[in-house]
């Protein structure tokens, strides 16, 4: 558990610092009536940030497919947990690398609590394709690139975010069709193609219209 932050700005500390390359955030909040109500909604938040094989739902349906699996590639039907994979079905031609697919590893999971404040944060990292021996990373990005998801409760307010850090192009794999693809891919991602996507998933975790809150 993370006690170090400021209560003005929690979570900050659980996002990377921006060294090379691109960044991007996507950020959206709602504000409940009560802070017993916002608690009680930020629970839902939470598990819908870790249950990842549903975040094309809640994004409505939006560009990306994702799916979760074991450190070895296995799919899983659970929560989210450190040390497991998330193969990203993207549209368009995918990477020799990752069997069509872009992987990423969930390198950690914090959460804090803060007073009035809550907050959980899951990092990812692009990485290679756990079900081939090539140990190229399998993304449009280098593994120097990570993707924070986050949600907060400050009080009766509740923030979902993606905070890319260090977007830099893969372009130099084993695979000359792979360096092309993730090229454009990668620069597209850095021009803002990529925020919309983030955009409807931030803002579909928050959807309080959802037939599902259970999730």
């Amino acid at each position: 558990m993370e006690k170090k932050q400021k209560v003005n700005d929690p979570g900050a500390s659980h996002v990377p610092a921006q060294d090379i390359g691109s960044k991007m955030d996507a950020v959206e909040k709602i504000e409940l009536s009560s802070e017993a109500e916002a608690i009680y909604f930020f629970k839902i938040v939470r598990e819908r940030l870790l249950d990842v094989n549903r975040w094309a739902k809640f994004a409505g349906g939006a560009s990306s497919d994702f799916y979760l699996t074991d450190a070895n590639g296995i799919p899983v039907h659970r929560k989210a947990t450190e040390g497991d994979r998330i193969k990203i079905d993207i549209p368009g031609p995918g990477t020799k690398a990752g069997n069509g697919y872009d992987w990423v590893t969930i390198e950690e999971i914090k959460s804090a609590v803060i007073g009035e404040t809550e907050v959980l944060s899951m990092t990812a990292r692009p990485s290679d394709n756990p079900l081939n021996q090539d140990q190229n990373t399998a993304h449009f990005l280098t593994d120097q690139a990570t993707s924070t998801f986050q949600v907060r409760r400050i009080g009766r307010t509740i923030y979902a975010e993606e905070h890319g850090r260090n977007e830099v192009p893969n372009t130099d794999t084993d695979h000359p069709l792979d360096n092309v693809r993730n090229t454009f891919v990668g620069w597209g991602a850095k021009i803002g193609f990529s925020y919309p996507q983030w955009k409807a998933l931030v803002k579909g975790l928050l959807n309080q219209d959802s037939p599902d809150q259970s999730s």
